[in-house]
């Protein structure tokens, strides 16, 4: 489900300098994740926004799961 979740995700020289939109739009990822960090509902965001999906959304968390989940580096002392 996640894999198909990404296909949603595109990020395109020509649109918004590249930086990664839902696709088929010009709405930000980093837009969408700011509106419910800003504590809006889902149903809030959709009625606001309604060319976006909820399947669009879990898109855009998804996303955001696979940017946070990177190795931890520690240096040696």
């Amino acid at each position: 489900m996640m894999i198909s979740l990404l296909n949603r995700i595109e990020s395109r020289p020509d649109v918004l300098g590249g930086k990664p939109c839902v696709k088929g739009t010009r709405m930000p990822v980093r837009d969408v994740l700011a509106y419910l960090a800003h504590g809006e509902t889902l149903e809030a965001l959709l009625a606001d926004f309604p060319y976006l999906t909820r399947a669009d959304v879990l898109a855009c968390l998804a996303y955001a799961a696979e940017l946070a989940d990177h190795p931890l580096v520690i240096a040696a002392e």
